[in-house]
């Protein structure tokens, strides 16, 4: 059974998806921008940005009931490599030992104003 998991801590657009769904103990979170609550982005700023975006991430594994620590893969997709460095320093803020397992891809985002994205998978068993 797929179960669709909601944040309300995150705006919902106009784009037809979940936040994530859960399928058994695993939840599969949607790509993730550098939208703030009020659908507001963040810009100009790449470490905000990059905050803002596992932020986003942190909440969705919150409504299924886990966090970031529950993180067993991240793929992110950024505008360009000079952005790796910095991507990479603030994603150590947020991930402790043992890291998931990442892909990083390069890619055009829908949004020209955004230059990170990252969808993950968490294992977060389900609360008895």
């Amino acid at each position: 059974m797929i179960e669709k998991i909601h944040s309300d801590e995150i705006a919902s657009g106009p784009v037809p998806l979940s936040h994530a769904t859960r399928a058994g103990d695993y939840v599969f979170i949607s790509g993730q921008v550098a939208v703030r609550p009020d659908g507001s982005t963040v810009t100009g700023d790449f470490d905000a940005e990059v905050r803002m975006v596992l932020d986003n991430v942190r909440a969705v594994c919150r409504a299924a009931g886990g966090d970031l620590k529950d993180v067993c893969k991240v793929t992110a997709f950024l505008l360009n490599a000079a952005l790796f460095a910095p991507f990479n320093a603030v994603y150590r803020e947020y991930f402790d030992e043992p890291l998931p397992a990442r892909s990083t891809v390069l890619a055009s985002l829908a949004n020209p104003d955004l230059r990170i994205e990252i969808e993950a998978i968490a294992y977060i068993p389900r609360q008895a």
